[in-house]
């Protein structure tokens, strides 16, 4: 893989219009027998900072290379800004891609290697393409957005993996791309490195104004980045949505386990008629939910930031709880010991086991945090509690409808 590789060759906007969306119509993509992306549609807004994020072999950088060109789709059409480009050179769909090694060209300063698309440019279209001065113009004005001015004359091996993440970033806009696609651009960096990253790629895309597609398999940067979040898993789009969204409303089991950390605590229960709705019972838990329109198997999700850690005696019953763990107020009650204890620095994440099984909650830390063998009885309000299919693992919205 090449990284700060950009589509080199024609002009950046030949066909598209700055900050024109992207569209995956009926698109398809196989590697012999296996079918590795299969989207019936996607759409990417205009101007917005999307992330693509699942697990490995997901099928997010495949759809990447799809919509640079680097990739036929064996199906469907790709269509930026309006214009159907699934047959157009990859020079010439107005994008720019960076990899995540960053591969630049090591016998080239980092004025070289940034302005070298378009001196390439220039001299395949001697009539049309962009002049000296142009070049210098465009070169100068990418070092000053990203912070390279003082390192023009140095070469690649004089850089550290920052520097050179931010050359093949220039690299790409200096071509002033109406899509920029970055393909796990960040992973190569140290965690200091990629929080400051982070920061710089959202200031970068708000001062661009185009449109910004970013594939990667951490869910803190999906989050923390992305105007708009597409999750994939097996080749296929699970979920799309605003981060808040996609967050707060899991559109199935995978996205409630694979979005956020901790990931979701999910506990297979049993539905049965109440007459208050529906009762929600596994070893250790009984809980009534209103509405009675539930499968007999249902998952039960809460996030380990939504419970509530109170330490209990070290014996006799829990107070609030009746026989086998029945919650006598809204929302579900648990018990059970702590067994680890995780400090993240502000936070701490405690995790827990019971009857009901093994479950996380995230709490600010603090000198009163539990301990290792402390007994505790973890509290999530009603509000808090999603609920799943078991079978199929799809979000349940409205038990009563």
């Amino acid at each position: 893989m090449t990284a700060g590789v950009t589509t080199d060759g024609g002009t950046a906007n030949d066909l598209t219009p700055d900050g024109a969306g992207v569209l995956l119509d009926g698109v398809t993509k196989r590697y012999g027998r296996q079918t590795v992306l299969d989207v019936p549609r996607l759409q990417v807004p205009h101007r917005s900072f999307t992330v693509l994020v699942g697990p490995s072999g997901c099928g997010k950088s495949t759809g990447l290379r799809v919509v640079a060109g680097l990739e036929t789709p064996d199906t469907g059409r790709v269509v930026i800004g309006g214009v159907d480009v699934t047959d157009v050179a990859p020079g010439r769909r107005g994008v720019s891609m960076v990899f995540q090694d960053f591969a630049l060209y090591p016998h080239l300063t980092v004025e070289q290697n940034i302005s070298f698309s378009l001196r390439l440019e220039a001299r395949h279209d001697r009539r049309n393409g962009p002049s000296k001065a142009d070049i210098a113009r465009r070169v100068t004005e990418a070092c000053a957005m990203l912070g390279l001015e003082k390192l023009r004359g140095r070469r690649p091996a004089q850089l550290s993996g920052g520097e050179r993440q931010r050359v093949g970033l220039a690299r790409a806009v200096v071509r002033r791309p109406s899509v920029l696609l970055l393909d796990e651009p960040l992973s190569a960096l140290d965690a200091q490195l990629r929080q400051h990253a982070r920061a710089e790629l959202v200031r970068l895309h708000r001062e661009l104004g185009n449109t910004v597609v970013l594939v990667t398999h951490d869910q803190l940067e999906a989050l923390s980045m992305g105007t708009n979040l597409v999750v994939m898993n097996g080749g296929k789009v699970v979920q799309s949505g605003t981060p808040g969204e996609v967050y707060r409303r899991p559109a199935d089991t995978f996205v409630a386990g694979f979005v956020g950390s901790p990931a979701m605590n999910l506990h297979d229960v049993r539905a049965g008629t109440h007459p208050a709705g529906t009762e929600l019972t596994a070893p250790g838990l009984r809980v009534v939910i209103p509405g009675d329109r539930l499968p007999a198997e249902v998952r039960l999700g809460w996030r380990p930031g939504d419970g509530v850690l109170e330490r209990l005696p070290d014996a006799g019953p829990a107070a609030g709880l009746g026989a086998g763990g029945e919650s006598t107020g809204p929302g579900l009650h648990a018990d059970g010991v702590v067994d680890v204890v995780e400090f993240t620095g502000d936070a701490v994440v405690v995790h827990c086991a019971g009857e009901l099984g093994r479950w996380a909650v995230a709490v600010r830390a603090g000198v009163d945090q539990p301990a290792v063998g402390d007994r505790v009885r973890t509290r999530v309000a009603a509000a808090h509690l999603h609920l799943f299919d078991a079978t199929t693992g799809r979000r349940i919205d409205d038990p009563t409808a």
